[in-house]
């Protein structure tokens, strides 16, 4: 998220790099290879973040907005709205 402080181009770049489901199998193996504990956990929470983020319809990030992904546009909550 901290890369849509810089433009959306480098947001959707850094969102879609942690986001993806291939990154967190390749952390939960390279973790599970060399016995760190902490990387297995980075990779299962990695993998269970993006899942449940496509499960409430938030897909990886296209570079003209946050709120357009690759399932669809995201509508954006209303001003005021709590």
């Amino acid at each position: 998220m901290l890369g849509y402080l810089i433009n959306t181009r480098t947001g959707a770049w850094t969102y879609n790099l942690f986001h993806h489901k291939g990154v967190a199998i390749i952390v939960l193996c390279l973790g599970w290879g060399f016995n760190f504990d902490w990387m297995v956990l980075t990779g299962i929470i990695l993998f269970g973040h993006s899942g449940i983020d496509r499960l409430c319809g938030y897909g990886l990030k296209f570079q003209d907005s946050f709120h357009h992904t690759h399932l669809g546009w995201i509508k954006p909550p209303e001003s005021g709205s709590v």
